[in-house]
């Protein structure tokens, strides 16, 4: 058979076109490959997180609100190891309790419009000489504080020159725990407030139910050792609840009024405006530098909310959880305020982390939590923020 000019240009050109077709297809097979081998290095990678959001937040390159992003996974996380640290209650420390996949410790909080600095542990220990940083509020409180203890003790050189100054353990129930980094001369301390006001003995003549009250308009007795302070963050929300309350027989008092029939909102209402009038009347806004954070996210299910599963990675969908009343009183006292108080609004970045809270990988493996958070993980974000508004050129304490 004869093949005309044509016959052998086609028969060419198919051969070269059929060629590099194959190569084109093993080339995008190899990269697809690579990709699922090795994830960490795609430049787009499972993130979840939020859009928008009604605070605004001033940070150092103009304005930008750092708790609208999502969530990044990044393999160069977690910033410690917990077991490593002794200040990382044993509850809160999952890997150490039996939870195999590590995963929840490597996501990454990336903003939408800016960036959070990547954590220095030496700079900030030198930023920090001379200070004492203080926090109050709940467990969700001492979270936070040993994550910030033990994010910096990657930094010192000497371990044995961190320590709990009374020698304590750290355990839920003392009011005070204070650690000391000698080598740099500045403390971190955790003060136990969970109603940040007053409790205080029934009034006579009180119903029998009534077991304890809560002064609205009293601030908490310790209050006077959290003035001489750099830096003070507070928190409250997860005791202010009908079975942490009103099923124990505690209720509120104003003055010298016993308000049985206040609602739960209401009064913690109350007792943020006598939060916020103490700090404007007894904190020197010039020194110290206030934060307040907003309620972390809990990711109970179930009927009556009792149910704890925790997830293997973070939730596509907050569920309603990136909203809370409680968030809601706190951002609406902050506003009114007459001094400089940052909100740390933590709800709805928290919502998205069903994976990351302790389950059952806790000293109680019998009672699940789906309140507190495994160290590392979210806490960490939480002081990363912290440290980027302190580090800010705005920043009161860290210039």
């Amino acid at each position: 058979m004869i093949k005309g000019p044509c016959q052998i240009w086609f028969f060419v050109s198919f051969n070269a076109l059929f060629a590099t077709g194959s190569l084109i297809f093993l080339l995008s097979a190899m990269a697809f490959g690579y990709m699922y081998m090795f994830p960490t290095y795609s430049p787009v990678i499972n993130s979840f997180g939020i859009s928008e959001s009604n605070v605004s937040i001033d940070v150092s390159n103009g304005t930008c609100n750092v708790f609208n992003g999502s969530w990044i996974h990044d393999e160069s996380y977690p910033l410690y190891d917990a077991s490593r640290c002794p200040f990382a209650e044993r509850g809160f420390n999952c890997l150490a309790n039996g939870r195999k996949d590590g995963r929840y410790a490597e996501w990454r909080w990336k903003p939408n419009n800016c960036d959070i600095p990547r954590f220095n542990a030496q700079a900030i220990l030198e930023k920090l000489r001379g200070k004492r940083v203080v926090f109050v509020g709940d467990s969700l409180s001492r979270t936070q504080w040993e994550s910030l203890i033990c994010m910096l003790m990657t930094g010192v050189e000497d371990k044995r020159s961190v320590y709990e100054v009374n020698g304590h353990k750290i355990t839920k129930q003392i009011r005070f725990l204070g650690v000391r980094f000698s080598s740099f001369n500045f403390s971190i301390d955790f003060y136990r407030s969970v109603f940040l006001v007053q409790p205080g003995p029934v009034p006579r003549r009180a119903p029998k139910r009534v077991k304890t009250v809560l002064r609205l308009d009293k601030m908490d007795s310790i209050s006077k050792e959290w003035i001489d302070s750099d830096v003070l963050i507070f928190n409250s929300g997860h005791w202010w609840t009908r079975t942490k309350l009103f099923e124990m027989g505690c209720y509120f008092q104003v003055g010298n009024s016993l308000k049985l029939g206040m609602p739960l909102t209401t009064a913690f209402g109350k007792a943020l405006d006598t939060w916020a009038s103490w700090v404007e009347t007894m904190v020197n806004s010039n020194r110290t530098s206030v934060f307040i954070r907003t309620f972390e996210s809990s990711h109970w299910s179930g009927k009556n909310r009792n149910s704890c599963k925790v997830t293997q990675q973070p939730s596509s969908r907050t569920r309603g959880r990136d909203r809370s009343p409680i968030s809601d009183s706190i951002i609406k006292v902050v506003k009114k305020m007459t001094v400089p108080v940052t909100l740390l609004h933590v709800t709805p970045m928290g919502a998205f982390r069903s994976d990351a809270h302790v389950g059952t990988w806790n000293d109680n493996p019998s009672v699940p939590d789906c309140s507190h958070w495994c160290l590392p993980g979210v806490p960490d974000t939480w002081n990363e923020i912290l440290l980027s508004f302190l580090l800010s050129k705005n920043g009161v304490l860290l210039q």
